[in-house]
Formats: C-alpha cells, structure tokens, sequence
C-alpha cells in the first residue's frame, strides 16, 4: 500500500503517512467501514442468558416427559390388542404365541420411553466449543412396503462441538444447512441439562435463534418462541 499524497510505501494499518505526515485516505474509508459493521452487532445478545432458569423450561421439560409416558402406554395397548385379534383371525399365528409377542413389543416401546425420560433427567449442562463442520453426501435404503426396496440420497449436515470433558457431541441435520450454517467454527456453546439442546454464547451477529425447548425457529428481536412460548435464551 502506497501514501496517495507522496507515494511513499506504507504498512496496511497506518492511518497517517509517516512521510508527509498526511491522512491516508484508505485508512479512514476502513473505519469508517468497520464503524459501520460495529452498529450491527448488539453487545446486549453476547453472553450466556440467565432466562435459562425461568420456570416454563421446567414445566415444558415436564410436560415433555409426561406426553412420552402417555403416548407409549396408548402405542404399546394398542400393539397388544393388534396382536391379540391377529392370533385370533389369522391361520399362520394363534394365540397365545401372538399375544405374547405383542407383549413383549408393547413392554419394548415402554422401556423405551422409561430410558429417554430417565437419561434426559441424567443430563448436565457443560460448556464446549465448535470445533468442526461436516457436509458429507449419504444414502440410506427404504422400503416400498410391498418387500421390495429402494436407495434414498441425502445430505447431512452436522456441527461438531467439544466438551470441557473433550468429548464430541454432534449435531446432524438432514436436507436443511439452517443449524450448520448457524454455528460457526470456535463458537462457544452451552449444552442445557434435560433440554439437551445448545446456546451460543456470541449471539451479536445473529438475524436468528433457536428456542432451546423445541428448537423452533425464531427471530431474534422476539423475545418468546411462536410456538411453545418459553423464553428465548439471548
């Protein structure tokens, strides 16, 4: 970079000539930018946000585990009245053969439930950085529903983030960079316990927020999430 008043060489970040001792004009167009940039950024959106501990959270966290409940006593009744009418009708199984079996797959959806609501209370919250970004082409094989079966492409996006602990927790999207394109890479990110879902810490820059219970989509100026109402964590 050259001083446009005596043509003398200069270093990027000189403001005046040290030749002429006049202004470099460059230099005051790139402050002038940078205090351009500096009015988008809200420092009031940087840091971990207290609302963390408002009680919607914990009736949402509540709410969540008491529908899990319900929904696998309804699948797993209605898993064992299937088979039991099937063991009824059918030639091929009888009763009690398919009324055992449909037990035992009723019992299944109900573990299930029991150990997502358990590991959820387990939870913690730690703090961890992005430390990667992956896009990477997969394809999983469907079925047809007639025994026949067919390959289906997709994009998955994911965001590597590491724990105090150096662990690697992933967060994997498919077919939407949305959440990929949220995180960049060095961002400081807190996972919240029984949420299990992330906050970052800079938020300044941000035109968008995820509600942290059920990570819908929101703006950034709203101040509650459209759809499950909790606090958003900014």
């Amino acid at each position: 970079m050259f001083c446009e008043h005596c043509g003398e060489a200069l270093s990027e970040n000189e403001k005046f000539c040290k030749y002429c001792k006049n202004a470099h004009e460059q230099s005051a167009q790139q402050g002038q930018t940078q205090e351009t940039v500096d009015t988008n950024i809200n420092s009031s959106y940087i840091g971990f946000s207290s609302r963390i501990n408002d009680l919607a959270f914990a009736k949402y966290v509540n709410n969540t585990n008491r529908w899990s409940g319900i929904f696998s006593i309804i699948l797993a009744f209605a898993t064992v009245i299937g088979f039991f009418i099937y063991g009824e009708m059918s030639s091929e199984m009888e009763n009690p053969q398919a009324l055992f079996i449909g037990l035992g797959i009723g019992g299944m959806f109900i573990i299930i439930a029991l150990f997502t609501i358990i590991s959820r209370g387990k939870s913690k919250t730690w703090d961890g950085k992005v430390v990667n970004k992956k896009i990477e082409k997969k394809r999983r094989k469907k079925s047809t529903g007639d025994n026949d079966y067919y390959w289906k492409d997709f994009i998955e996006y994911s965001v590597l983030i590491q724990g105090e602990d150096r662990k690697i927790s992933k967060i994997c999207v498919e077919d939407d960079d949305t959440v990929y394109n949220y995180y960049q890479i060095g961002d400081r990110v807190r996972h919240h316990k029984r949420l299990n879902s992330y906050e970052k810490y800079d938020k300044s820059t941000d035109s968008i927020i995820f509600c942290n219970a059920c990570a819908s989509l929101n703006d950034i100026n709203d101040d509650y999430c459209f759809r499950c109402k909790c606090p958003l964590l900014k």
